[in-house]
């Protein structure tokens, strides 16, 4: 049993921020750092995954937990992310596909009414112009508010019902930034060209991926690595770990999963415990299709498989092929995502069957041909959401806190957050431990 001192649990980036900072020590479940933003590689034809690329290049690249792009951050932190990992510049790509009738729209939809017809787009702007802006008390009644029933049904309701496994008409409404309301915009779009807009417009990527950058932070940290934490007594101040061991703390700082640390500190909240749901990835390296678009990433509210999103990590960057595509550019590597309620994840049969489901229909909509890589990862905490008036996330912050356990993080606060804000949040709590 190690001596009492500071704790991180967690080496993701907000983890490893705060080791950087502060110089404590780090405990991590996995043999790698960055959590689900790590990259990891697999040649054509093959299965085996590699934590770094092969050194004739031929490999794709994916992500654990799909495409993760640094948006936002102010300009220290990506001074700092491209002092540790140099990082090229992008301009968003990215739209709305109709795969029943083949239609694109480029992203956010509202503002490019004019791909939908002109009868819809004066249909759907006298609606947002019109509705009456009462309180919403979920995330379907401030969809419905702000773009009116006829966006709803096309597009906002059936893609939410994917997104949030069908939570959509249940949970609060939050992260309204994700989907911008400007009525002027609105206005413009149906007529011409609108001006990109939204939290991701821009972005940025390390050159040589994410998992260069985690590897690069987590060399300048103290990291403890294969110690995945099964319970926390709080009253003896003490992490018990799957491999037997047992580490003191006088102050925990935790980026895990705020419903994980409830259930492994045991303790009691009097409010029902928040909802989440759980993220299939689906990456696929394959042959470019005839009419494989050139897109960063689609929003899908009508996929037969039931995903929600399909990103083209090669789209954004061609140093995600294999080395001998990049010139000619003859292949192309997805990530695929479908949500499910919190924990109610497939079985591994289930994952084959919707695996040659999703394959089928890429291919049959033209974006892929011969597929030479289908690779699966789990997120089981992936998108977090909170009931209508409850405050189980407060009661919880506050109760750990009591105890000198100080959750940080997107996951660890229970909140949608960047890359780029998760480095900050780390460096933020991790000066104050220092």
């Amino acid at each position: 049993m190690s001596g009492s001192q500071t704790i991180i649990l967690g080496a993701g980036m907000t983890g490893l921020a705060a080791g950087l900072a502060s110089g404590l020590p780090i405990y991590e479940a996995e043999t790698m750092p960055g959590g689900i933003c790590s990259s990891y590689y697999i040649r054509p034809g093959d299965s085996e995954c590699l934590h770094t690329a092969p050194a004739d290049g031929e490999a794709y690249r994916f992500e654990i937990g799909g495409g993760h792009w640094i948006f936002g951050g102010d300009r220290a932190v990506l001074h700092l992310i491209n002092s540790l990992a140099p990082v090229k510049s992008y301009r968003r790509r990215s739209g709305v596909y109709f795969s029943a009738r083949g239609l694109y729209v480029p992203y956010p939809l509202q503002n490019h009414l004019r791909y939908l017809g002109q009868e819809v787009a004066a249909t759907a702007l006298t609606e947002m112009a019109t509705a009456s802006r009462g309180k919403p008390r979920t995330m379907a009644d401030w969809i419905e508010q702000n773009f009116g029933p006829t966006l709803t049904e096309l597009f906002f309701g059936p893609f939410h019902e994917l997104y949030t496994a069908g939570l959509w008409t249940q949970i609060a409404p939050q992260d309204a930034y994700k989907s911008p309301v400007d009525f002027s915009l609105a206005v413009k779009g149906a007529l011409d060209q609108a001006p990109p807009v939204g939290y991701n417009a821009t972005f940025v990527y390390p050159i040589d991926g994410l998992d260069t950058l985690a590897r690069r932070m987590a060399s300048r940290c103290q990291v403890h690595y294969g110690k995945k934490v099964v319970h926390i007594d709080v009253q003896k101040k003490a992490i018990h770990f799957t491999d037997g061991s047992v580490a003191r703390y006088e102050t925990l700082l935790s980026t895990l999963p705020l419903n994980r640390m409830v259930k492994m500190t045991n303790l009691e909240m009097d409010a029902e415990p928040a909802p989440y749901t759980s993220v299939l990835v689906l990456n696929i390296g394959a042959m470019r299709g005839p009419k494989c678009p050139d897109d960063h990433w689609l929003y899908v509210p009508d996929s037969r498989s039931g995903f929600h999103r399909a990103g083209f990590y090669s789209n954004v960057d061609t140093s995600f092929l294999p080395a001998s595509s990049r010139a000619d550019k003859d292949r192309v590597n997805i990530y695929v995502e479908r949500a499910y309620p919190g924990g109610e994840g497939p079985g591994e049969a289930d994952i084959q069957i919707y695996s040659q489901m999703v394959v089928q229909e890429l291919q049959e909509w033209g974006f892929i041909a011969e597929v030479e890589v289908v690779d699966p990862t789990w997120i089981e905490v992936a998108y977090t959401w909170a009931w209508p008036g409850l405050k189980w996330k407060q009661l919880t912050l506050e109760a750990l806190e009591e105890h000198d356990i100080y959750q940080v993080g997107r996951y660890g606060r229970w909140g949608f957050q960047g890359i780029a804000d998760s480095i900050r949040d780390g460096f933020v709590i991790g000066g104050s431990f220092k």
